[in-house]
Formats: C-alpha cells, sequence, structure tokens
C-alpha cells in the first residue's frame, strides 16, 4: 500500500514536471518590431514569418508596429524608444556616424526604392527639367534624408526648385491635385498608391541616376544587441526565411498581411510586393538580406562626396554579418 501511494505520488510530480517543462518550452520570447512604414507589400516578408510561423518555430512572440517614415523609426531606436526595427540605411548610417549606439543586421532592399514622381502631362521628361518646378518632400523621410545626393548626381542645386515639406500621407494628393509638380517618392510605395487613382507617370529612380547606395535593413540598439544576442540571431533568420517565403509566396504572403493588419489594402499591397522584385539582389548581392562589403564601401564614398557622412568614416562602423544565419541557410541571389 505504501509503495502504491508512493509510486503515485512519483507519478503526480512525473506528470506535474512534464507539464512544466513543456510549458517552459512553449514560451515564446517578445519581441517588438518597429517597421519604417505603414502596412504594405514593402513589410510583407515580417508579416509572412508571422504567419507562416517562423518566428513562433524560433521560439519568438514578434510584434510588428507600423512606422511614418525612416528618419522617424531611426530617431526611435536611438532615443531608447524602440530596440529592434526597419529602415533605409543611410538614415542609419547618419546617426551611427555621429556617435549614436545602432547597428545595421540585415539589409532586404540592396537599393533604394526612392524616385521622382511627376505626371505626364506636366511635361518633366528628364531629372533636369525639376528645374523651376515644385517637388514635394516627405517628412521625416528616406528621400529627404538622400536628395543632397541626388541633386549633386544630377547637376542641381536646393535653390534650383521650389521643395514643398508635407507630411507622407499628403504626398500623392499633392501630386495628383497640381499642388506640386512632382514629388520624392518610392517605387514601393507612392508610385503604387498613384498609379492605383489613375495617374500616367514619369518616374526617376536614384539608383538610376547616381545614388545606388545599401537601402532598408533591419537593425537594432547594442544595448539590446548585448543583452539578446540569441533572440536577435533568430529574429534575423526567422525574417530573412519570411522574406523568401514572400518572394516565392506573394499572394499567401499578403494574406498573411491582412491578418496582421486587417486595415491593410489587398490590391495595393499586392501591387507593392510586385515591385520590389528587382531590390532584393541589386548591388552585387549575393545573398538575400546582405550587402556584400563593397557596397558598404561604395555606399559610404558618395554619401560622403555630399557631407551626408564624414569623410574616412569605417564603413564597417555601420555594420556587422555576425547575427546573419549561415550563408548556407540562406537564400541564394540568381
Amino acid at each position: 500500500m505504501l509503495k502504491a501511494v508512493r509510486d503515485l505520488a512519483f507519478a503526480g510530480s512525473l506528470t506535474c514536471g512534464l507539464a512544466l517543462g513543456a510549458s517552459a518550452a512553449s514560451a515564446q520570447t517578445p519581441v517588438t518590431f518597429q517597421l519604417n512604414w505603414v502596412a504594405g507589400g514593402a513589410n510583407a516578408g515580417f508579416a509572412a514569418a508571422v504567419g507562416e510561423g517562423f518566428y513562433k518555430d524560433a521560439g519568438l512572440n514578434v510584434t510588428l508596429v507600423q512606422g511614418n517614415g525612416s528618419g522617424n523609426t531611426v530617431q526611435l531606436v536611438a532615443a531608447g524608444r524602440a530596440q529592434i526595427a526597419y529602415a533605409d540605411a543611410v538614415a542609419i548610417m547618419q546617426l551611427i556616424a555621429k556617435g549614436a549606439p545602432l547597428k545595421v543586421l540585415a539589409t532586404v532592399y540592396q537599393s533604394n526604392p526612392n524616385q521622382v514622381m511627376a505626371l505626364k502631362k506636366t511635361g518633366i521628361k528628364s531629372v533636369k527639367d525639376l528645374v523651376g518646378k515644385k517637388v514635394g518632400v516627405p517628412a521625416g523621410s528616406s528621400q529627404t534624408t538622400m536628395l543632397p545626393l541626388f541633386l549633386k548626381a544630377n547637376g542641381l542645386k536646393e535653390s534650383d526648385m521650389t521643395m514643398l515639406n508635407m507630411p507622407p500621407a499628403s504626398m500623392v494628393p499633392a501630386l495628383l491635385q497640381g499642388q506640386a509638380d512632382a514629388i520624392l517618392g518610392s517605387m514601393d510605395a507612392y508610385q503604387i498608391q498613384a498609379e492605383a487613382q489613375g495617374a500616367q507617370l514619369d518616374n526617376y529612380r536614384f539608383a538610376d541616376y547616381g545614388v545606388p547606395t545599401v537601402s532598408t535593413s533591419i537593425f537594432a540598439s547594442e544595448t539590446y544587441l548585448k543583452d539578446n544576442a540569441e533572440v536577435v540571431k533568430k529574429f534575423v533568420a526567422a525574417s530573412l526565411k519570411g522574406w523568401s517565403f514572400a518572394i516565392d509566396n506573394p499572394e499567401k504572403s499578403v494574406k498573411d498581411l491582412k491578418a496582421v493588419f486587417p486595415e491593410m489594402d489587398e490590391k495595393l499591397a499586392t501591387a507593392e510586393l510586385a515591385a520590389i522584385g528587382p531590390l532584393f539582389c541589386s548591388g552585387g548581392a549575393k545573398f538575400l538580406g546582405k550587402a556584400e562589403d563593397a557596397h558598404w564601401t561604395r555606399s559610404q564614398q558618395l554619401l560622403a562626396e555630399v557631407k551626408l557622412l564624414p569623410d574616412g568614416q569605417d564603413p564597417k562602423s555601420y555594420y556587422t554579418h555576425a547575427y546573419l544565419p549561415p550563408e548556407s541557410q540562406m537564400r541564394v541571389c540568381k
């Protein structure tokens, strides 16, 4: 009888121990990820990582937070109001050069999507035709950051045109309503929005007009990296897996995006995701998510020419490859 009671007690403690172990094993580490922009095709890979369970499989419970411009996102991380985020590399590099303890971990867009957009009826048939025109510039954006480089590369100066600084949400309406002759837009958002409303556009991509720089990247504060190295590695690997899935399964990844952000326009997001394909493996990239050293060096040189970055800054001060998965586990650029 005593043995039976002992056996029962042992079985009970074993069952309880197994339950506690299972509970611990299923625990998910919370991660809040600050995006650069409002929900759309430009961040579908992260939503796919949520919807397809890639983050969950890595032991992470990821919350995606919409943004309102790369410049603003970088400031949030630099100020300690966010820890890991997604933004244009140029905005990140500028703050690092000023001493901000940040690091780029993975570069999804190997060249930037920014461009000048003009309605065909305005007669702007070249970048030089911007002289004397009203140009809308989105506040707190990567376009604003990169404008001096774009102007220098094309023999222009800011005084050649009238710059209209405005909220990002006002950009496309201002163009369509004739309040601006052109806007500093992007192929992954503003162009899609304008064309969805019937606009006929002439577009001049920064990357094709002298500004082939590294672009939108996952980055974090060095404090967060120090305290959460393994979590960050898992997050980066799962995020890149999500982007690989989005490239191969755009329709499903847009559904995943809709599940995370119900207010999101599926048709618009589908067009946005379709537009960004050329950005993933440009700039000499060999793997999705990894900008090569030479591309960083070239970006530093270009940005230093227009004083957006200091001369002589070590390009490797901006980024690290230490949090990327092994190349054998990364998607190869073809």
